[in-house]
């Protein structure tokens, strides 16, 4: 950065980029319905584009009757397995923006970094949501329910089943594991994550029970409350058309997650006075476990006439 640059560091708090970089990174980790429903335990591992890890699955173990003594047949030995799912840092977002040196002395505004930080978190968290609740698509069709017309008479039942199905699964969110502990309180349960205007249905149900009420049990960060044994987060990012909302549960386990601000520069402009500022976020999911997820398409209200 040129010396003249340098001199509008006494009008503005300077742009650092490993500090932006990092400070971004650690807003991103906090933010957003995604981070809260995912499991990050590989992005320590992979931070790059095109970086991929591979993650081991084991087979089962078999169990076999057993008597003492009995030589006649032995017991049968069982060779082992395990396999491996891949997951990738696939896709890239870049934010790329001028700012004036005009414009920055004459804004008079403190903490701009910070402010600017703010503006480009809610840009990632948006395309990351985004991309962690297309997750939808990869859930069995074994376990996702017919579509339904929400009401507030039949949304607890609604909840119940999608519960069911992740209880017949084995899909039982872990408490304070290794995947689960930097987005829940001891106890928390599975969640489900639905929009807007699910939530002003679910609100005049009888059976839904605020986080505010919950006493005793403390839901996770985000939580709105819960339903049928579900934690319910809302987010404004679930895909939606005519009305129709994709409404998605879980556990965290079911749905691995790595992101990561991979570069942040600040270049002086060539041809203006100023500087500009631009950064690349690098991310990938795999769901590797669809059976740990259910969903249902629910209907919410109608077009109004002359739609």
């Amino acid at each position: 950065m040129s010396t003249n640059a340098e001199t509008i560091g006494t009008q503005m708090p300077k742009i650092i980029p490993e500090v932006w970089s990092a400070s971004l990174n650690k807003k991103l980790d906090k933010s957003g319905v995604g981070m809260k429903i995912v499991n990050k335990i590989y992005e320590k591992d992979i931070k790059n584009y095109g970086d991929t890890v591979h993650i081991g699955e084991l087979g089962d173990v078999n169990v076999i009757d057993y008597e003492e003594g009995d030589l006649s047949t032995g017991m049968t030995l069982q060779k082992v397995s395990s396999t491996d799912q891949v997951l990738k840092l696939d896709q890239q977002k870049a934010f790329n923006f001028f700012l004036s040196d005009v414009t920055q002395a004459q804004a008079k505004i403190k903490d701009l970094q910070k402010k600017f930080e703010k503006r480009a978190k809610i840009a990632v968290d948006t395309v990351k949501d985004t991309f962690i609740l297309g997750a939808f698509a990869d859930i069995p069709a074994a376990n996702k329910l017919a579509d339904v017309t929400l009401t507030k008479d039949n949304a607890y039942d609604t909840f119940v089943e999608l519960a069911k199905i992740l209880k017949n699964n084995n899909a039982i969110q872990a408490d304070l594991d290794e995947i689960s502990k930097d987005n829940q309180a001891d106890g928390s349960l599975p969640w489900v994550v639905i929009n807007p205007d699910v939530e002003a249905i679910l609100l005049k149900s009888p059976e839904f029970i605020h986080a505010t009420e919950k006493g005793d049990k403390v839901l996770r960060k985000g939580s709105i409350g819960s339903i049928a044994g579900l934690d319910v987060l809302v987010s404004t990012n679930l895909p939606t058309t005519s009305y129709k909302v994709n409404v998605m549960a879980g556990i965290n386990d079911a749905i691995a997650f790595a992101g990561n601000i991979s570069k942040v520069e600040v270049i002086r402009n060539d041809m203006f006075f100023g500087d500009n500022v631009r950064g690349l976020y690098v991310y990938g999911k795999k769901v590797v476990l669809p059976n740990a997820l259910a969903g249902v398409v629910m209907t919410v209200g109608s077009a109004p006439s002359g739609d």
